[in-house]
């Protein structure tokens, strides 16, 4: 759904040929489309700072109604991590042109590929729900989230180290106010008591949820595939 929204960016309302390409073969550009993830935040954390912009409609309409709560403060912190940022990456000014932009772009896009790998094993190719169809909190966030375990050779105190926490997505989804270090204690309350009312509660380790992930684009993929077909000749 969120791929169909670019058809509105053409004039006859159909997807273009990258669209269409980038889509079709989506489980193989992932990983490297993750590399770019931090280059976004960056550039949608100074748009929503400096108020110039949104990066969807949903998320205008929330700044409009709610705003920042430290304006002030969010303008001033992320203007320090930019003079910071330019100060490191040009060594105070010993570096070239050329190897401040390659550590810059080096630090940026490595930060964000592990950032974005871990959110994708938590999120990615679980449930998705229509907005009318929506079940209460409690079963939303638990069939939404996927909690991430040690396995296939990769021992649990890497699991939780790499993570950072969020190997308890689905804890932290109900909880998100909830310290770090109660995440585990949590986690076998949750899950007993998902157990006990029969709702899903999901766990696969780094290799399972990967092939999960992949495996749910392709699905996606193929889907939108049989629509580029009803819609006349692709690529």
């Amino acid at each position: 759904k969120q791929a169909q929204s670019y058809r509105e960016l053409n004039p006859d309302g159909k997807d273009s040929a990258f669209v269409k390409f980038m889509i079709r073969y989506q489980k193989w550009t992932y990983f490297p489309i993750l590399l770019l993830a931090r280059l976004s935040w960056l550039n949608e954390s100074f748009k929503a700072a400096f108020g110039i912009g949104a990066a969807t409609e949903n998320a205008a309409l929330e700044f409009e109604r709610v705003g920042l709560q430290y304006p002030i403060l969010e303008k001033v912190g992320i203007t320090l991590h930019y003079v910071w940022v330019v100060a490191f990456c040009t060594g105070f000014g010993r570096f070239s042109a050329a190897y401040s932009v390659a550590l810059f772009l080096i630090m940026t896009c490595t930060c964000g590929f592990f950032l974005a790998t871990v959110f994708g094993l938590g999120h990615n190719g679980m449930a998705v729900y229509d907005a009318e169809a929506r079940p209460d909190f409690w079963k939303l966030q638990v069939t939404t989230t996927r909690n991430i375990t040690g396995g296939h050779g990769i021992p649990q105190w890497f699991v939780n180290w790499f993570c950072g926490g969020l190997q308890y997505q689905v804890d932290h989804h109900l909880f998100p106010g909830l310290p770090r270090h109660n995440l585990e204690k949590t986690h076998a309350l949750v899950k007993s008591f998902c157990k006990e009312w029969n709702v899903t509660y999901h766990e696969a380790d780094m290799v399972d949820g990967t092939v999960e992930v992949l495996n749910c684009l392709d699905s996606v993929a193929m889907e939108f595939v049989i629509d580029f077909v009803k819609d006349g000749p692709t690529m």
